[in-house]
């Protein structure tokens, strides 16, 4: 565990800089806004280990690095996000010496993030050829005009006399951290000075895929004129000014980037004169703006928890990172791991938004947000038709690593194994439809998803003969320390589930244009009613997979602690061929469908599994908080909900400076919903909450059915407010509650 920040309830903050914890440190403090984002970078120059980081969002490039290039299926390339321009960098200089704190000294350090209003700041104090200057740093991205940057630099001399050089760029000179022989993925297209700011125009380079090319422009705009300068791949205006002590300096930079997904490539430069028309360079008002539209963001989500710091600080470092990357802007956009962190993982989208991010974003923000989450996918059906198509089957196959909805992701056992993806694209519209009580995108839109993906399932099984039922071979559960199993228990259970779903749902489909034929839907219920399962009767467990059981079952408790993590100690044979378990498996299923499970069933699996799970994924914590709440095992709910909430804050897995676990973070909300509140949505609206015992209490709102509510809870009381909408009824352990007003129950 490496904690770099002081816990507080609504900032990270920091009064010294860790040389060899920079990356850490850029990773937390990250920020976005939906379209764009950028790593904790410096505006200066610092020359010490970093990684920079810009990105926006949809803009990607498929890579030519092609693993296993032999193999027939195997995806033509490698998508990944791209670093893009550089649009925050501000060279410094005093009396001629350049600003740079991997070289020269510094006091008085100070860096926060302010997740209530986004917006990063910092300050130092230098001494440099006698004269002492103390610079100061704000930043953010606004959420009111997502093209829209703003930078304001502070230079105050405190002795001595000072020559201030502050020199501004675009820089489209930037390269990806994991690029092939230090490839360059842009070229300039244009870049100059119009009337009233600076731009630069890039595109990404040719590729052999016929994927569309990506222009970016970035401008720049100041508060004074400065000496402009052109180089490649570069802009920059130069700033100075002579000063003596008590006097000080200031350079506000606004920056606009456009991208050809909104805007042709010759209308970049007018959309942006028109924007900074529209948005104005007062910076004070564009910062009073970014207030007000965080405030009201944490007015609907904020989760309020008494009693702990460290709790609280972790949920809503959590959600801010959450809401920085996406927030129903655009149904062309996804939830990728890292979000506008770090590009690990490709920068793309996976299974994690539908299984993790949907359930929170349903309570928290506006149906809308989560539609525009399943019409991505619903989008991208005719790409996930060639996936299936490349391996020889019918139906869809959505991708586990895909920009368009073509897999593209190189490594066999995920891109090619881990099917249960498939499970959670349908699991998600079954979600929003028992959340929000309309069937009318699951009957009608969403039809289409559901029902190519159940051919896809009855395409994919196979019939043993002898023991006379529908197996899966040769697939990845969630549990990736496992690969090319057979019948893992999980995958076959969504497969079953959905073709049992998808017959539902076309029999109560009004029309019937997919022509789902009556044999069609014996098919899928002959498969449904005769899937193997693996169970094992004797410990009344559901088997991970055929094998499982032969392995050499030991608890994680006898792991040498040296040794973790496993995947940065052991070789990946030791981790296969281990029993232990990477996130959550068949306890995913008891997470999904709480209420197909008996308590002695999730009792059982629970304690077989759970002393197993390393909980290496980012993605495993919050399942067992949830479960394990429901067990009333409060104590380890509880400590599976500190490894989520501050997965990242404490670096658990010693992996954060490559970029924030983004699609994790919602764990820390469902760890407390539908944890420790026990909040259940399948047959109504439901609660069983518990206080942990080292809380005084916790609060938080969610949106249910054009209802606002606000849930409290304290050790032994629930205070349940209906703060908007028509009276409701719910349900709180087997207590009928007729929600008008306000109802107070002892617990």
């Amino acid at each position: 565990m490496k904690r770099l920040f002081e816990v507080d309830p609504w900032k990270l903050i920091t009064h010294k800089l860790e040389p060899t914890e920079k990356r850490l440190q850029e990773s937390l403090t990250a920020i976005g806004n939906g379209f764009m984002g950028m790593r904790g970078n410096f505006e200066e120059s610092y020359s010490g280990d970093h990684h920079l980081g810009t990105y926006f969002a949809g803009v990607w490039y498929p890579d030519k690095t092609r693993v296993g290039w032999w193999k027939n299926g195997y995806p033509d390339y490698f998508g990944k996000v791209i670093n893009g321009i550089n649009f925050a960098g501000v060279a410094l200089k005093v009396n001629e010496t350049e600003i740079d704190l991997a070289k020269i000294p510094y006091e008085d350090f100070y860096l926060e993030l302010d997740m209530a209003t986004g917006i990063l700041q910092r300050n130092y104090t230098v001494t440099v050829a006698g004269a002492k200057v103390r610079f100061s740093f704000q930043r953010f991205l606004s959420i009111v005009k997502q093209e829209l940057a703003a930078i304001k630099i502070t230079a105050e001399v405190l002795t001595g006399t000072a020559t201030i050089e502050m020199t501004s760029r675009l820089d489209g000179d930037v390269t990806n951290e994991d690029s092939n022989y230090d490839e360059h993925f842009w070229e300039e297209i244009a870049g100059g000075q119009e009337a009233e700011f600076d731009y630069l125009t890039v595109r990404t380079i040719p590729n052999n895929f016929g994927i569309d090319r990506f222009t970016v422009t970035a401008a720049m705009k100041h508060n004074a004129a400065g000496k402009f300068t052109k180089e490649a791949l570069k802009v920059s205006e130069s700033f100075t000014w002579q000063l003596v002590a008590g006097e000080s300096c200031e350079l506000i930079k606004t920056v606009l980037v456009v991208t050809s997904r909104d805007v042709p490539q010759s209308e970049h430069v007018a959309t942006i004169a028109a924007l900074y028309k529209e948005c104005g360079h007062d910076y004070e008002a564009l910062k009073t703006e970014q207030i007000a539209a965080w405030k009201e963001r944490w007015r609907q989500a904020d989760v309020e928890i008494s009693g702990d710091a460290e709790a609280q600080q972790g949920i809503r470092f959590n959600l801010f990172q959450l809401f920085a990357t996406y927030y129903g802007e655009d149904s062309r956009l996804n939830v990728g791991p890292k979000g506008f962190t770090g590009e690990k993982y490709g920068g793309a989208t996976y299974w994690d938004t539908e299984a993790y991010i949907i359930p929170m974003y349903l309570s928290v923000a506006q149906p809308s947000v989560t539609k525009k989450l399943l019409e991505y996918r619903l989008n991208q059906l005719s790409g996930a038709h060639i996936n299936a198509q490349r391996q020889g089957l019918k139906g869809a196959l959505y991708p586990m690593v895909t920009f368009t909805g073509v897999e593209c992701h190189n490594e066999w056992e995920i891109t090619f194994e881990e099917l249960h993806r498939n499970g959670a694209i349908i699991h998600a519209i079954h979600n929003y439809t028992t959340y929000t009580g309309d069937e009318s995108y699951r009957l009608g839109e969403g039809l289409p998803v559901i029902v190519e993906v159940a051919r896809f399932w009855a395409d994919r099984v196979h019939y043993s003969k002898i023991k006379a039922c529908y197996m899966i071979h040769g697939v990845t559960g969630p549990n990736e320390y496992e690969n090319n199993v057979n019948n893992n228990w999980y995958t076959n259970y969504m497969a079953r589930w959905i073709l049992r779903y998808a017959s539902e749902s076309v029999k109560l489909a009004k029309d019937n244009q997919l022509k789902v034929t009556p044999e069609e839907l014996s098919q899928w219920q002959e498969i449904a009613d005769n899937m193997y399962l693996p169970e094992d009767d004797k410990r009344g467990i559901f088997v991970q997979h055929d094998t499982f059981l032969d392995k050499d079952l030991m608890p994680v408790s006898e792991l040498d602690p040296s040794e973790r993590p496993l995947n940065q100690h052991w070789s990946w044979d030791k981790i296969l061929r281990s029993c232990f378990i990477k996130q959550a498996d068949v306890l995913q299923a008891m997470y999904f469908f709480p209420e197909n499970f008996n308590q002695g069933e999730k009792e059982r699996n629970f304690d077989f599994y759970e002393p197993m799970t390393v909980h290496e994924s980012s993605l495993s914590p919050c399942v067992h908080a949830i479960i394990a709440a429901e067990l009333g095992r409060e104590e380890k709910a509880v400590e599976m909900y500190k490894r989520t909430a501050r997965l990242d804050l404490d670096n658990y897995n010693n992996d954060t400076e490559d970029g924030l676990h983004i699609t994790s973070m919602s764990g820390s909300w469902l760890a407390i919903v539908r944890g420790f509140a026990g909040m259940r949505t399948s047959a109504g609206l439901s609660f069983a909450p518990f206080c942990p015992a080292d809380w005084s209490g916790y609060r938080f709102r969610v949106n249910y059915r054009e209802r606002l509510l606000d849930v409290r809870v304290t050790s032994d009381t629930m205070t349940l407010t209906l703060e908007s909408g028509a009276p409701l009824a719910l349900t709180v352990f087997d207590q009928e509650i007729d929600l008008q007003d306000t109802v107070t129950l002892m617990l």
